[in-house]
């Protein structure tokens, strides 16, 4: 079927459900952001922008889409007898696939996420529905009844798309002159204060006076103490790019409203930079940092959240070319004189403009961070928790940015034993021992895990600070950043040991003793393990414990391998070190056993213990009870 014939196709009206999510969020969102009423015309004015900024991109390559009518703009009108407010656009429409796909559907990873984040306490609710983004479904807070009628431009057939906005909507083939979206908002019972040209304006200029294109509605005057529209035009917002406006014509609250306008964010950002480049390349960047993570924050395949605008004119949503992916949470614009109006994203991906744009604006991000964190401490704090594990990837991904990322990183560690990540890595350095030349760290699956390891043991003794790592992206961290302004970053729990001037002479004396001393029940032990250890030794890093495992210096943590394990990754087939602590009773107790069955169960429990001590899982769960079963009767 032809192109012109599909589009011909007519199709009876008919009657479909919304999905689940959708008719959920109605609900939530009617009753929890119901004091938020004003935000309805700026989410429904900030879609029509959109729709007109993709009919620009749309018609570069295909002029004929204007259809003779290259003026965009937006026409907001009420009729107080019907009680309706009207929203217009001349931008590109929808199809109907496309009001199904848009309207019937939330195509949103993080839906899932969201739902189950809800608590039923309205006030944190309409945060969290804020944080989702709702758009189009806003207009349900002051209409018991939408009407959206729609063309594609270069479509011959519109549709009509109608709903109370209780669990379904209908669909029908409709006349509609012009290209473009018209949504007419039948307002609930209460809601006339919108029904007033004085009312309709306010929030237009206090909500969307930076929207790019006019803002139409009909003047009005007072005639017989009555307010009487005229048949003359006025545009109510000031209609002109704001990042292309001087920073000291700008106000707070415009900077904070464009923000919601480009991120759909009902919060206010953290903060934000506005800057103008010139010289070998051009561009004006306004680029936000959001005070909440998204709900698909770690969904590396979204597409990042900066709009590419050339000579004003817009390009790209979601450029993803323009910012790595360590600072994918990053909102705002930026717009280039430097590339030609019909950009691919095939040309993004290979332009040295591109490259120089995506330099200058990390680094901007970067500046800001490390100003937030010297000079607002707390908002950094706020900042950290809703972003830190995204700036991990940072390292492994920005060589030529990696010390300024380590140097915004944030970790728990044995000074506070708490697992709020606030200590830095010059914070570590600063309270270093004298004879103190590494960091030293370790890695597990869980907070408790690290806080517990019984490798801390030695470093608790000696007050030596460790970081204790446990989210899952510190493992690809640590394979990147290995040092820090000179000192190396050391694992507690990979290869021998080796405090170096943290231990006296004497404390190496008696170790080198033990060590002579333990010759015989090491080898009996690792005979006794066969192929489970790659060798077993006297341990340096025990005092309370038994035993631990370590791993290899040149081996995957036990952690990582883990991890790579439960992601159905391949790993090497490396052995853990045993490591013995021959003054504990229960090595006393094996050291002293005489039959070879008993020794042999005692050092299988003992190296299953360490295992999982670590996080560890037990090969063979039932021996393991077996034996403990037989030693304990």
């Amino acid at each position: 079927m032809s192109v012109e014939t599909a589009q011909k196709e007519i199709h009876p009206k008919e009657s479909m459900a919304f999905q689940a999510e959708v008719k959920q969020l109605l609900q939530l969102m009617i009753h929890s952001l119901y004091s938020n009423k004003e935000i309805v015309l700026r989410e429904l004015i900030s879609n029509a922008s959109d729709a007109a900024d993709k009919l620009r991109f749309e018609a570069v390559s295909n002029g004929g889409l204007y259809e003779g009518d290259s003026e965009l703009k937006i026409r907001i009108a009420f009729d107080k007898e019907a009680r309706t407010v009207t929203i217009n656009d001349n931008g590109i429409g929808m199809s109907r696939e496309e009001v199904i796909a848009n309207i019937g559907t939330i195509a949103k990873s993080g839906t899932k996420e969201f739902f189950n984040a809800l608590s039923g306490d309205q006030a944190k609710d309409a945060n969290l529905i804020g944080q989702f983004g709702v758009g189009f479904y806003s207009a349900f807070i002051i209409a018991d009844k939408v009407t959206l009628t729609t063309r594609r431009a270069g479509a011959t057939t519109a549709v009509r798309w109608e709903s109370a906005g209780e669990g379904d909507f209908t669909l029908e083939d409709a006349d509609k002159a012009t290209r473009g979206t018209e949504i007419v908002l039948h307002l609930r019972e209460g809601e006339d204060e919108f029904l007033s040209d004085w009312k309709l304006k306010t929030i237009i200029r206090k909500y969307s006076d930076h929207i790019t294109l006019p803002i139409v509605m009909k003047k009005s005057e007072w005639k017989d103490g009555a307010e009487v529209s005229t048949d003359e035009d006025e545009t109510v917002n000031k209609a002109s790019a704001l990042w292309a406006r001087s920073k000291n014509d700008i106000t707070e609250e415009e900077y904070q409203e464009f923000y919601k306008h480009v991120s759909h964010d009902f919060e206010n950002p953290l903060a934000y930079t506005h800057s103008r480049v010139e010289g070998k390349q051009e561009y004006i960047s306004l680029l936000y940092i959001p005070g909440k993570a998204p709900f698909d924050l770690y969904d590396r395949d979204r597409r990042h959240g900066i709009k590419l605008y050339v000579k004003r004119v817009f390009i790209m949503e979601d450029a993803e070319k323009l910012m790595p992916q360590y600072l994918r949470f990053v909102r705002g614009v930026i717009d280039t004189s430097d590339l030609p109006l019909n950009v691919s994203r095939e040309i993004l991906q290979s332009s040295r403009d591109v490259d120089a744009i995506k330099a200058g604006s990390t680094k901007k991000i970067l500046g800001v961070l490390e100003d937030m964190a010297e000079n607002k401490p707390e908002d950094y704090k706020k900042f950290y928790a809703e972003f830190g594990r995204v700036l991990k990837e940072g390292p492994g991904e920005d060589f030529a940015n990696k010390d300024k990322i380590a140097g915004l990183l944030r970790f728990a560690s044995t000074k506070a034993d708490t697992d709020v990540q606030e200590v830095s890595l010059k914070d570590y350095i600063a309270r270093m021992q004298p004879e103190q030349d590494v960091i030293y760290y370790i890695t597990a699956e869980s907070f408790a895990a690290a806080q517990h390891s019984p490798h801390l043991e030695i470093f608790r003794k000696k007050s030596i600070e460790v970081l204790l790592m446990s989210d899952r992206v510190d493992e690809w961290l640590l394979g990147s950043l290995t040092e820090f302004e000179g000192k190396k970053l050391q694992s507690i729990a990979k290869g021998d040991l080796d405090l170096g001037k943290l231990e006296s002479d004497t404390e190496k004396e008696i170790q080198k003793k033990i060590e002579e001393e333990a010759k015989t029940l090491v080898e009996k032990i690792k005979n006794s393990l066969g192929d489970q250890v790659k060798d077993v030794r006297v341990t340096h890093r025990l005092t309370d414990s038994p035993a631990c495992l370590v791993s290899d210096a040149n081996d995957l943590s036990g952690n990582l391998a883990r991890m790579l394990k439960a992601a159905g990754q391949n790993t090497p087939d490396a052995k853990p070190i045993l490591e013995i602590n021959p003054a504990h009773k229960l090595v006393k107790r094996l050291e002293a056993e005489a039959a070879d069955a008993v020794f042999s169960d005692l050092a299988f429990v003992l190296f299953d213990q360490a295992l999982l001590a670590e996080g560890g899982t037990l090969n063979d769960p039932a021996s393991f009870v077996k034996r403990m079963n037989s030693l304990i009767s």
